[in-house]
Parts: structure tokens; sequence; C-alpha cells
């Protein structure tokens, strides 16, 4: 079950990174809820090995990229962020240490595999993984842009994906960069 849970997840990193045109040094920010990925209502039932799966398989591609992973806390952390200080070297942490039934187990996982973890109220991610229908809004910049990926569930769990693009201001008469679309 956990080998398919690893599989699922590559795929499904493979294909944001597709899609999203992800580049080095981006952040996406992961909520997931190992209850859903295994059948089970949100909360319920936290699966320490199922979040390993997980962020293996997501690691497996997004680190070679040089693409952050920012783990969503569940909302006992106020849906706080795990993530590597190189990623963001000026934020100001804050002192808390998820665990499975306080934080989540894809949050656990994440703090316990970084290299240098901190924990972070806010953060603006590139894109997101939305795994469980967790709410990940909050954590993107302000322009999301829905993504209809092929893969629709890890586990039992369905599976938003999101982009971001800037902004566009102006008016009739302005001009847009096509790359920043």
């Amino acid at each position: 079950m956990y080998t398919r849970i690893e599989n699922e997840a590559r795929n499904l990193a493979e294909e944001l990174v597709s899609c999203a045109k992800l580049t080095k040094g981006q952040i996406v920010v992961v909520g997931c809820s190992t209850s859903e990925v295994c059948g089970e209502k949100i909360g319920t039932a936290s699966v320490p090995d199922a979040a390993d799966a997980l962020y293996r398989g997501l690691k497996s591609v997004f680190a070679p990229l040089g693409i952050y992973i920012a783990a969503q806390c569940c909302e006992h952390l106020n849906r706080a962020i795990v993530i590597e200080k190189a990623a963001v070297p000026y934020a100001e942490a804050v002192n808390a240490v998820p665990m499975p039934k306080a934080g989540g187990s894809f949050a656990t996982a994440a703090y316990r595999e970084a290299e240098s973890p901190v924990v972070l109220e806010h953060i603006k991610a590139d894109a997101g993984l939305d795994i469980g229908l967790t709410l990940i809004g909050m954590h993107l910049k302000e322009v999301a842009v829905p993504l209809r990926l092929e893969t629709k569930k890890v586990g039992s769990a369905l599976v938003v994906a999101a982009r971001t693009r800037a902004k566009f201001i102006g008016g009739e008469r302005a001009c847009y960069n096509e790359e920043l679309m």
C-alpha cells in the first residue's frame, strides 16, 4: 500500500512540475490528510507511514529540481508551515514542532526529514497540492490558477492542484510579459 502511495505522489509531483512550469527555488505548499489517503475521514486516523511514503514520493521529484516543499500543518497548529530554512532565510519562525495528532503526519514527516526545518505562520507559495481537501489557499500567492491534473487521487484522497501567476495591473493600454502568465 505505501509503495503505491509513494508512486502516486511521485507521479503527482512530476505532473505538477510540468503543468505549473516550476523552476529551481520555487515553493510548493502541500496540505495532506493521511486519514483521507487511507480512506478515513479527515483528522480521524493519522497514518505516519503514509505520510512518509507521500513525502518520499514528492521529494524524489522536487528536491533534484531545487523546488521546496512547504508542508502545511493541520488546524491544531493553525495550518502553520514546515519548510527548509534555506527556502526562507529571513522569515520569522515560530516555536512549534508538529506531531501526528497536533500538526499532522505529513508535516511531522517534513519536519523530521528536513536538514534545517523552520515552522512559519504564513507563506506565499508558487504552487500547491491539496491532498485530501485540507484547504491550502491561504498559503498561495494572491492569484491562484486551478490546474486540472490527470492524477485525481492519492490513495483514497481527492487531489486539487494550483499554480500562481503575477497579478495583471493597469488597464486597456497595459502590456504584459507572456512568461509571467
